[in-house]
């Protein structure tokens, strides 16, 4: 019996990614990320966006985890 063998395919030379189109993508996500950071270390105190208690119990557990103190 025999079996059939496979070729190796010719090595993939990939471009480089050019950083005018890198840019943009990294700035979204850096804002993305200070936006999460404020609702998980200062929402519901001194710069609260939203009043009552519901922001700060979604993110309680993640406030202790990343150590802000929230009690």
């Amino acid at each position: 019996m025999t079996y059939p063998v496979a070729t190796p395919l010719s090595p993939s030379t990939r471009a480089p990614i050019p950083i005018r189109e890198l840019l943009p993508w990294a700035v979204f996500f850096g804002v993305l990320m200070l936006v999460l950071l404020h609702f998980v270390g200062t929402e519901q105190g001194a710069l609260t966006v939203f009043s009552g208690e519901s922001v700060h119990e979604w993110v309680h557990d993640g406030r202790h985890l990343l150590g802000f103190p929230c009690h």
